[in-house]
């Protein structure tokens, strides 16, 4: 048997570009260009309207792309097999961030969500978007873990595996936070599918969710207002003046961009600020609107491209830590994107999560780009 030890190249890959997925890459910048131009395209004229500064929020979404790109750029400089040693040192720092904005006097409520830390300057931090972050690795850390003559992992590492989730999804609950739980929970099945575990603990696990999601509206977990958002999914004309009405504004300045869309900075929904959000959780309807269908299927082409990228990027991966992480990664930008373009469309039940690196929001922003930078580690050092 060999005693020499495995040694990691420290200095292979230290630049920012050299190793890096071109073509990931470029579906992630041209991505962020356009929701730059978008976030400025729904809040320029009406704050310019009221005496306010017209680039407010492209001035902070920029700040947040910078912020998030030196974050992404951080997640490459350490192979990634080491990076796993602190994996449980970054699920600590998760379910810290979300205990704290559960403290009266530290988190803050946003549209009836406690899920907030207020930070000087006027910014604030949502834990549960990083928390996404740390339940990934955590979880395919313990998974990666095999035995002498097994391929896949022991019943107890998965049940190890679904405890390091589960505490993150309980705080999440308490906010309460549906769409974040919803995100999580798809990424937690598919790491548990692509493991290797047993199809029984699949089938379990969505039967759980199911049996989960009725008893939480029976005893009241989930709040009245989402009850009302759920019911509107159902039946978008039950209440179009009230919970039913960003979903109808939503599908009215979609279905009004037509073929090409009414031009960059034209449209009068967007102007008007018909859709409540706008900047943030409902992006996609300045896009359908001013963009028009041609040019929301350049964007739905650009997320393929980043999705089937990634994909191959956890296909190729050569140790099952590496693996499971992009796994984890792709599940979480392919579920987030298809829930929010979804409710824009009115394919989905309207939950407050933002349209990966598109989006206005800094936590979502450094959270979307720290799994860019793990996606890049990992292609970079696949061969390593």
């Amino acid at each position: 048997m060999s005693l020499v030890t495995p040694r990691f190249n420290y200095n292979k890959n230290r630049s920012f570009f050299r190793g890096f997925d071109p073509i990931l890459t470029a579906a992630v910048a041209a991505l962020l260009f356009i929701g730059t131009l978008l976030v400025y395209a729904a809040t320029r004229d009406w704050y310019a309207a009221n005496g306010l500064d017209p680039e407010y929020y492209l001035k902070r979404h920029v700040i947040n792309i910078a912020i998030g790109c030196a974050l992404a750029w951080g997640t490459t400089l350490i192979d990634y097999r080491l990076l796993r040693a602190y994996t449980p040192i970054v699920w600590a720092l998760g379910v810290l961030g979300l205990g704290f904005v559960l403290i009266p006097g530290l988190g803050s409520e946003v549209n009836g969500a406690q899920a907030w830390i207020a930070l000087p300057g006027g910014f604030q931090i949502q834990p549960a978007e990083l928390a996404k972050i740390s339940i990934i690795v955590g979880m395919s850390m313990i998974l990666s873990e095999r035995g002498h003559d097994s391929d896949i992992p022991s019943n107890q590492n998965i049940v190890q595996s679904l405890v390091v989730a589960a505490l993150p999804v309980v705080l999440i609950l308490l906010q309460p936070d549906m769409g974040t739980v919803f995100i999580i929970s798809c990424s937690v099945l598919t790491i548990i599918a692509a493991s290797g575990a047993s199809g029984r603990w699949v089938v379990a696990l969505i039967l759980v969710a199911v049996v989960g999601v009725f008893g939480a509206v029976q005893s009241g977990v989930i709040d009245q207002y989402q009850v009302k958002r759920l019911q509107s999914f159902v039946n978008p004309n039950a209440d179009t003046q009230g919970s039913g009405y960003q979903l109808r504004q939503a599908r009215i300045t979609v279905g009004s961009g037509g073929l090409i869309g009414t031009g960059l900075f034209n449209g009068p929904q967007t102007n008007g600020r018909f859709v409540p959000e706008q900047q943030t959780d409902f992006i996609f309807t300045v896009a359908g609107e001013e963009l028009g269908f041609l040019g929301c299927g350049v964007i739905i082409l650009l997320y393929l491209t980043l999705l089937m990228r990634a994909f191959g990027i956890a296909r190729r991966a050569t140790d099952p830590y590496g693996r499971l992480v992009c796994t984890g990664v792709v599940a979480w930008f392919a579920f987030q994107t298809f829930e929010n373009i979804g409710m824009t469309l009115g394919l989905m039940p309207m939950t407050g999560v933002p349209l990966p690196f598109m989006s206005y929001g800094g936590s979502s922003m450094f959270a979307t780009l720290i799994g860019f930078g793990l996606l890049q580690n990992v292609h970079a050092r696949q061969r390593g």
